[in-house]
């Protein structure tokens, strides 16, 4: 079932518990009492009363669909978790990509189960996508609050992004230098691509062009997203050589190459394979409420579409720094044997916002052990996350769950062992 617009953004004020019934006259609260009534009634319909051969769980799960434009019959796939108590009173996380009411939203329209009725919509897909999703979203929140009357105003505190394409240049740059300080590619390979490629430019020379071809053939037979796990091996084949794509937009100039889509899946590394099996059945689908239209694609964890997000700004930096000055606590997160997004070419983008340090690089703890390094600037956070690759919660789920609390809780990762 679709929640209309208005219904999902009521289904928001009672999570938050923001009471409107003071600030609009008795003929309004008459008809706000109408659309809560019925946003009720779509929220129940969208109540998930199981899945198949999931265990007993604690708290309540929706899933269902968001209508985001009736015209042409475009509709976000959701699935939402309460929190397991009091989730009223919890804030509201959004995961694009704890003790908190957990909202997945399955965007842009044309991946996952989210769809269109306009074929034109997917074939331009890169013509709506219009930035990066979480600075975007969150420059988007705070620009309209400005102007939103008070029950529209949206709390938003802050934003947490992970790995997280940030800037062409230094991202590109930061890759290279990782693969050669982790003995992934040679010297040789690094001394070309440092002499001939200029990653502030899309375009690039041939002797750049083949000194990254080598690059990407390294990562046909290790795991970018993870250095040091285990491949998924495809059963059904003799070659070593996988198969999954990468996840997420590239670089205009790295998604020029063929080794930038494909890959070994992250760790567990057939997770990826599992999970497309497991939501594309049937009954898995009908237990969502998912695919009621019978989209003419199956489900993947990367789809195709992605790849014509063409006007993606090359730096989300100026952004950063907008939020950050209108007083917007971010924090940004690297597990450190990601090769696709790494900690090298985040600490790079970081350093050119120019922020002033406010406490220098120190270990943070998870039960007596170090679980990563963090610095703290003024209006961000960085911290890195030992032992994960690009999916941090995927690898070390103890340590990501720490990290999510204190970032919803505003507090700093401890700093001493306990």
């Amino acid at each position: 079932m679709a929640l209309s617009r208005t219904s999902l953004f009521l289904l928001v004020l009672l999570c938050l518990a923001f009471s409107s019934s003071s600030l609009v006259s008795a003929k309004n609260q008459s008809k706000l009492w109408r659309e809560l009534a019925k946003a009720k009634r779509e929220r129940e319909a969208d109540l998930v009363h199981g899945l198949p051969g999931q265990p007993e769980i604690k708290f309540r799960q929706y899933a269902g669909y968001v209508t985001v434009d009736e015209s042409h019959g475009k509709a976000l796939f959701y699935w939402y978790f309460e929190a397991q108590s009091k989730p009223q009173e919890r804030p509201v996380l959004l995961w694009l990509n704890g003790e908190a009411n957990l909202l997945f939203l399955e965007a842009p329209v044309g991946v996952g189960f989210s769809y269109s009725n306009t074929s034109s919509d997917l074939e331009n897909l890169g013509d709506e996508v219009t930035g990066h999703y979480v600075p975007e979203l969150a420059e988007k929140i705070f620009d309209e609050n400005k102007k939103a009357p008070k029950q529209n105003y949206i709390n938003l505190k802050g934003f947490i992004i992970g790995n997280a394409l940030l800037d062409d240049d230094t991202d590109q740059t930061g890759m290279i230098e990782y693969a050669w300080d982790h003995a992934v590619i040679s010297d040789g390979v690094h001394d070309q691509i440092k002499k001939f490629c200029d990653f502030s430019q899309e375009e690039q020379p041939t002797e750049c062009i083949h000194g990254m071809n080598e690059y990407f053939d390294v990562y046909k037979i290790i795991d970018m997203y993870s250095l040091y796990t285990p491949t998924c091996v495809d059963k059904n084949s003799t070659s070593r050589e996988q198969k999954s794509r990468i996840e997420g937009v590239a670089p205009k100039f790295f998604s020029k190459f063929e080794g930038w889509h494909t890959k070994p899946a992250g760790y567990d590394p057939c997770v990826s394979y599992d999970t497309e099996d497991y939501l594309n059945r049937p009954d898995v689908q009908k237990a969502l409420h998912a695919n009621v239209t019978g989209i003419p694609y199956s489900w993947t964890h990367c789809s195709d579409a992605m790849g014509s997000w063409t006007d993606a700004p090359a730096s989300i930096l100026p952004t950063i720094k907008k939020l950050i000055k209108g007083g917007i606590r971010i924090w940004v997160y690297s597990g450190d044997t990601d090769g696709r997004i790494p900690v090298t070419s985040t600490r790079l983008t970081l350093n050119k916002l120019g922020l002033n340090i406010t406490q220098d690089w120190t270990p943070w703890y998870n039960h007596k052990q170090v679980g990563g390094w963090t610095i703290n600037y003024d209006g961000l956070t960085y911290v890195t996350v030992r032992g994960a690759g690009h999916q941090v919660p995927t690898f070390v789920p103890k340590q990501s769950l720490q990290l999510i609390e204190h970032f919803l809780a505003n507090r700093d990762l401890p700093k001493t062992d306990f």
